[in-house]
């Protein structure tokens, strides 16, 4: 059973008030705060400092650039590869080398070269060109203490880009551009505008590129990180990038109709798929070709493997359930942490098959793609439960890891699987709480159904872009009438309500229920049910008209 968690005690039938709780509760007080919110400054119009990135540092960084082009020194464009570094790559090595810089793009290869940097291709690039002097990371670094040093000893200096959480030191490099306040591709957009002298429309594609990967990544959409994606969203839509025009293709999106949901879903989704399964560097070449055909042709590769990443995604969380109830006895609500190993699971995809397990079984998750020598796994967590501090607890194990507070990853050796788990396990029954561990759905406030308006669902959608930080506003209201009730889909699988406050109210609202099929032998148009909702307009052969997307349904006194 879901509990609800009430942000707002406060009662009101005013659209006014709603939205003033709206903003309490995402912490904006005052009125210069809420004029930003609802109607960010352009990025192009904050300092790098407004973004948390130190102004000395990145002076040292332009230095640096600034001396690897007039002598022809070749930079290395040291990526990730998910969608935040892929795009952060292709941002920072476009605006290097149509700057006049030597500058070559690079990502690792997940199985064979892990996360971030490497000792031995550093050494192999050294050597195949003795030229490539200076390696700026993208989306990794931070906590790369030992591969630094290493790369000081070939004579080898590194500018770190990243956004991840450091340690109580960070790494010696020669300039560290480092904030948790936005992705690993904002961090590479701003050291992009600060030393080249393109022409403005390279600033404002890219800006697309850093809105994708932010909302690709999961960073909080609040303070600079919202300026970047509510900006960028639109540059995305107008784009003519072959890549992103190529993608949207085959993943049936109209272009100009990108939001949130359809990068997190659809766009993001792709562009991972080939660091999960094969080489990012063919989503890096998608992002840079200036070639339709090229695009269209690398966009139909990247959906045959995402298809496949699917498929591998749907076996792997069956083998993992499988585990998780045989291992806490078919009673998996009763037990604290889940950690899984199998040598099946492919390591690109252990972070995907974590997520689903937290999911279903409402508990933070690890996954271990298990080798001879070497294990990588990928850990997601609940709200509240800091991953990381649980990676923290058991460093001595670990041969690298890092992340964010709900999601990480890491490399252990096989051998000390098992040493891991169970650390991983103590630190857990000694942290996670019921609370943690009780499925929440976080609700503004309660409202009359009456309030329920076009001009509530248009006040709400201001609010927009939606996602981690500010997640789009659910509402109860309680003691509603169903009017008529119908299941709909295939299967029979979702449930169609209309909706009174009361047997006399003469238009009912129509709600949908994906997934609650389940629910309609429940209702009766004769016992009144609570519900938690968002607010939606759809809008059907010209007409707007409100519609309620349920999020929860509660009988009698539950």
């Amino acid at each position: 059973m879901k509990k609800w968690e009430l942000l707002s005690k406060k009662s009101t039938t005013s659209t006014t008030d709603i939205i003033k709780i709206l903003l309490e509760n995402r912490g904006i007080k005052t009125k210069v705060e809420e004029k930003e919110f609802l109607s960010p400054t352009h990025p192009d119009k904050l300092k790098t400092s407004d973004f948390g990135i130190n102004p000395k540092e990145l002076k040292k960084a332009i230095t640096r650039i600034e001396k690897a082009k007039k002598t022809g020194e070749k930079v290395i464009v040291w990526g990730d590869y998910d969608a935040d570094g892929i795009c952060g790559a292709a941002i920072l090595w476009e605006a290097l080398y149509y700057s006049g810089v030597n500058a070559l793009p690079f990502i690792p290869e997940r199985r064979t070269e892990g996360y971030g940097l490497n000792i031995a291709r550093m050494k192999q690039l050294k050597k195949e060109d003795p030229r490539v002097g200076l390696i700026i990371t993208v989306d990794n670094g931070i906590v790369a203490h030992e591969k630094v040093d290493t790369a000081k000893e070939l004579g080898l200096d590194v500018i770190i880009t990243d956004h991840h959480l450091p340690r109580e030191t960070k790494p010696k490099a020669y300039a560290i551009l480092h904030t948790t306040a936005i992705s690993g591709a904002g961090v590479a957009y701003l050291l992009a505008r600060e030393f080249t002298n393109l022409v403005t429309n390279y600033f404002n594609d890219w800006l697309g590129l850093v809105a994708l990967a932010t909302v690709a990544d999961m960073v909080p959409l609040i303070g600079p990180a919202r300026s970047l994606v509510f900006h960028g969203i639109p540059s995305l839509r107008t784009t003519v990038r072959p890549g992103i025009v190529a993608l949207c293709e085959i993943a049936r999106i109209p272009q100009e109709t990108i939001s949130t949901y359809e990068i997190g879903f659809l766009l993001a989704p792709r562009l991972n798929a080939a660091g999960r399964l094969e080489h990012a560097l063919e989503s890096l070449r998608l992002l840079c070709t200036k070639s339709i055909t090229k695009a269209r042709e690398r966009a139909f590769q990247l959906n045959e493997t995402n298809s496949a990443r699917q498929q591998m995604v749907v076996e792997s969380v069956f083998r993992a359930r499988e585990q998780v109830l045989k291992s806490d006895g078919g009673l998996p609500a009763q037990a604290g942490l889940i950690f899984v190993a199998h040598e099946s699971y492919h390591e690109g995809i252990v972070g995907l098959v974590a997520s689903r397990l937290v999911e279903e079984f409402g508990r933070p998750a690890i996954v271990v793609s298990k080798g001879d020598e070497f294990s990588r796994g990928s850990a997601r967590s609940v709200s509240g439960f800091n991953i990381v501090e649980l990676l923290d607890r058991a460093r001595e194990f670990l041969i690298e890891g890092g992340g964010h507070a709900m999601a990480a990853g890491f490399t252990v050796r096989t051998q000390h699987l098992e040493l891991l788990s169970q650390a991983f396990k103590n630190h857990a029954d000694g942290n996670l709480t019921d609370e943690h561990l009780t499925p929440k759905i976080r609700i503004e406030c309660e409202i009359p159904l009456s309030v329920v308006t076009l001009a509530l669902a248009q006040e709400v959608a201001k609010f927009v872009p939606f996602g981690i930080g500010n997640p789009e506003p659910v509402f109860a209201t309680r003691k509603v009438l169903v009017r008529d009730a119908r299941l709909v889909g295939s299967e029979n699988k979702h449930l169609k309500l209309q909706l009174t406050a009361n047997g006399l109210q003469t238009t009912a609202i129509n709600a949908i229920g994906f997934g609650m099929g389940n629910l309609y032998s429940k209702l009766s148009p004769d016992a009144p049910i609570d519900t938690a909702y968002t607010v939606v307009i759809d809008t059907w052969n010209g007409d707007r008209r409100i519609q309620l997307k349920l999020k929860d349904i509660k009988f009698g006194n539950l």
